[in-house]
């Protein structure tokens, strides 16, 4: 049996160790070619640098005006996610606690938009924005990443809201709490797990999305990273050596949080698999 034990715990730590193989060799790719020159890219883009080129990242730095596009890409993660969080628990909340007819309805409708590709509204979205001069806003980017964000953290929600026992919150508001307070100090709490879960779906969403911030945010003041760094991109030619340093200065910042914030992310997610 203690055989048999090690060698299960041997198995298991080969299997782990080939997926963490497979999932580092992207970013190692990554990493290893924002060092080359854009011959030995193009030539063997599997091979190891011969010489190290840091100005890569020093060019990267200055044409993809990174501490503008940083900072949008800041704001407008930073809004979207906590908007998403707040008015989609609120939203979830009151369809559990008033279950009519119209409110069943509306949540199944906005369940069902989560299968309409963004491709099918997005030429009608801009021409409608464009319209009404909404358009190269930050704000209105917000604005649309809470619409299209929504659906998915209502549904989510929902399922969560119907476990908390609903004599918690009339246990408050018997003691004087007004419906918005009670939410905020006696349901928003409980919901931390599935914050953190949503959370991390519209980071990793928001921070990496290019095509909505590429139809929105048309001067380059406006851009986020991953808007930046199509300025490589010539009419001819592809600068590949900056492109990949400004690839891996892109991703940088979100690998940082999470290695920071490791601990706190998957308690998050372990507590909401398993409510």
């Amino acid at each position: 049996m203690r055989l048999q034990r090690q060698l299960g715990s041997a198995a298991r730590f080969i299997v782990l160790a080939i997926l963490l193989i497979l999932f580092l060799v992207p970013f190692l790719l990554l990493l290893l070619n924002s060092l080359k020159e854009n011959a030995t890219i193009t030539s063997n883009p599997l091979a190891l640098p011969t010489s190290f080129q840091f100005a890569n990242y020093s060019n990267a730095f200055k044409q993809m005006n990174y501490v503008d596009a940083f900072t949008n890409t800041i704001i407008i993660t930073f809004f979207s996610v906590i908007l998403i969080g707040i008015c989609g628990a609120m939203t979830a909340h009151y369809f559990v606690r008033n279950p009519s007819r119209l409110n069943q309805n509306t949540f199944l409708f906005m369940v069902a938009a989560m299968i309409i590709p963004f491709q099918a509204i997005m030429i009608p979205l801009v021409k409608i924005y464009g319209s009404l001069d909404m358009l190269n806003s930050k704000s209105s980017l917000i604005f649309m990443y809470l619409g299209f964000g929504s659906s998915l953290a209502v549904f989510i929600y929902h399922g969560f809201i119907k476990s908390i026992p609903k004599e918690l919150e009339e246990a408050a508001m018997i003691d004087g709490c007004t419906r918005t307070r009670m939410f905020f100090q006696i349901v928003f709490p409980v919901l931390v797990p599935t914050t953190v879960t949503i959370g991390i779906l519209n980071v990793l969403w928001i921070w990496n999305d290019f095509l909505l911030p590429s139809l929105i945010l048309v001067e380059p003041g406006q851009r986020t990273l991953p808007l930046s760094t199509f300025s490589f991109y010539g009419t001819y030619t592809v600068d590949y050596g900056p492109l990949m340093a400004s690839l891996m200065l892109t991703i940088l910042p979100v690998v940082i949080v999470y290695l920071f914030a490791q601990k706190y992310i998957i308690q998050g997610v372990m507590q909401g698999s398993v409510k």
